[in-house]
């Protein structure tokens, strides 16, 4: 296992400034349908941002780092700015650090996940690069609050762990190119023929799920390489996460289709305290696509009671064990949501008519706000104190999305400061990663 100062300084040379990462100003307008400012960030196509929950944005909330055809690149959040990082194709931005100016990267796709790889480290000012650690096997999703743990995942074996689709550059499918951050799912139903895309990927999720591979979450230590396991199953173990603020919190999901699984689940870094955080209670009940707030108090999630019909964005405080739930309209549905830093605000990502609600109108980025129902008249039930505290999201369209494919998801982050989200998007025709404007523009 490789360790962090044991291993001689890497350097990765810088690409030239003549590279098209940085050749034009970034282009922006304001959305005709919602009157909101829109900044294409990305000058090349094939950029994308990070995952939801990822993190991308520098401890100080002034640079952004993304991925580029060439590499990894870095963006200044106040002029839009975009410069060249890492000059090294093939590898994977995995996130920076909370506590330093750090971007983290592999040196292999995260697709490639039966091969080895090494973690480095590159200070975002400087291109400073560093290995930090070698990985035989699995891939990295988090690192947590202090930068003293990799968190990973491994499956064990020689087993294919990628019948739920995989990611395709070159691949045509629906006449367009499955780019970066995209995925192309096939499957047949029983009368032999072809599945929608939602419904293929149910199968494909399921086929995986139930091929019962065993699995591990692990960590690594950044200073001496140690690696230990926290938690192993035969279960599908996915979605891990560190909290934002809390050091040694995990939280991890059990893999699969939703209304089959038991999905959100918490850990400690040394594998106590492994707690379900939502429990099922009827029927094709789903529950998914968790995040921690910025804070790390809250764990919240998209949750349908049943699912496809009634849907909610819910939060457990993991402190007191107390719940929210926040009706939302089908239209509104997300495939993720996000919390703005001063946890004021979610944003939405919406969704196509193919995906779970089904939405006949719901492609469009969404601000929303949160608004709660209170007791009537002030008369409380007398167990008020230890129910769900019930509210609705009132929605405004920040993007129309109505040319975008959603096989490629927006994944909406806030920037630090709390004025704009970022995105990724194809409804120029190439995928690229944009910011839009928190307030409308003037005169809108």
């Amino acid at each position: 296992m490789g360790l962090g100062r044991g291993i001689g300084t890497v350097m990765i040379a810088m690409l030239a400034s003549a590279s098209p990462v940085a050749a034009a100003p970034a282009a922006q307008w304001v959305d005709q349908l919602t009157g909101h400012k829109i900044v294409r960030i990305s000058r090349v196509p094939d950029s994308v941002s990070l995952y939801f929950h990822q993190n991308s944005y520098t401890p100080e909330g002034d640079k952004m780092v993304m991925t580029v055809p060439e590499g990894i690149a870095v963006v200044d959040l106040k002029s839009w700015d975009v410069k060249p990082l890492v000059r090294r194709k093939g590898v994977s931005l995995l996130f920076t650090g909370r506590k330093t100016r750090t971007a983290y990267y592999s040196s292999r796709a995260r697709d490639d996940a039966g091969k080895g790889m090494a973690i480095f480290a590159v200070d975002i000012d400087t291109g400073h690069t560093r290995k930090i650690a070698d990985v035989p096997g699995g891939t990295i999703g988090s690192i947590n609050a202090d930068e003293t743990l990799l968190l990973g995942q491994v499956a064990l074996g020689n087993q294919d762990l990628r019948p739920d689709g995989t990611r395709q550059q070159n691949r045509q499918a629906a006449g367009r190119v499955v780019g970066p951050g995209e995925y192309d799912y096939n499957a047949v139903g029983s009368d032999g023929k072809p599945l929608t895309f939602a419904e293929a990927k149910e199968v494909r999720l399921n086929e995986r799920l139930e091929a019962k591979i065993p699995m591990e979450i692990f960590t690594i230590d950044v200073q001496t390489g140690e690696r230990k396991v926290v938690t192993a199953s035969t279960d599908w173990l996915n979605h891990i996460q560190f909290s934002p603020a809390d050091p040694q919190q995990i939280m991890y999901c059990h893999e699969g289709p939703w209304h089959k699984v038991d999905r959100i689940w918490t850990i400690r870094a040394d594998g106590a305290g492994k707690t379900l955080v939502h429990k099922r209670t009827m029927n094709m009940e789903i529950a998914g696509h968790e995040f921690f707030s910025p804070d790390g108090r809250t764990i919240w999630y998209d949750l349908q009671t049943p699912r496809g019909e009634v849907f909610w964005l819910a939060g457990y405080d993991l402190a007191t064990g107390k719940r929210h739930q926040y009706k939302v309209e089908r239209n509104q549905w997300s495939v993720h949501y996000y919390q703005s830093p001063d946890s004021a605000l979610f944003s939405g990502d919406g969704g196509d008519a193919e995906m779970v609600a089904k939405a006949p109108d719901g492609k469009y980025l969404y601000l929303l706000r949160p608004r709660a129902i209170p007791d009537v008249a002030g008369i409380h039930a007398p167990n008020a104190d230890e129910l769900i505290v019930p509210g609705t999201l009132d929605a405004e369209r920040l993007v129309d999305m109505r040319r975008h494919d959603y096989r490629l998801e927006p994944n909406m982050t806030f920037t630090p400061d709390g004025k704009w989200i970022v995105f990724r998007g194809n409804f120029e025709g190439a995928t690229h990663v944009y910011a839009v404007e928190v307030t409308k523009a003037s005169g809108s």
